[in-house]
């Protein structure tokens, strides 16, 4: 199963664009840190994730602060070049 929840904060956020088909869209750069266990030991964890929305959910986000943090879920997939990982949003939740 492809499915992936990360605590992140919004980096940067492009200009909200449209597909051939009219859809909404919005790339942007997701910012996570955090602490996890690794084999008995801990573990810094900071990485910068390219991440896109489409739709509703895209313009949503458009609106949302640089540096504001939320519950992301969604899949991984690639970007069109087959050279990096894209992080897919299908939800996103306030941290509380």
């Amino acid at each position: 199963m492809n499915r992936l929840e990360l605590n992140a904060q919004i980096e940067s956020i492009a200009s909200l664009r449209y597909s051939p088909g009219g859809l909404p869209v919005l790339d942007f750069l997701l910012l996570h840190e955090s602490t996890v266990l690794e084999a008995g030991q801990s573990r810094k964890i900071q990485l910068t994730m390219k991440s896109i929305a489409m739709g509703t959910l895209a313009e949503r986000i458009s609106r949302f602060d640089l540096g504001s943090t939320w519950l992301f879920h969604g899949f991984l997939g690639s970007s069109k070049n087959l050279k990096s990982v894209v992080y897919h949003i299908q939800e996103i939740h306030t941290v509380l």
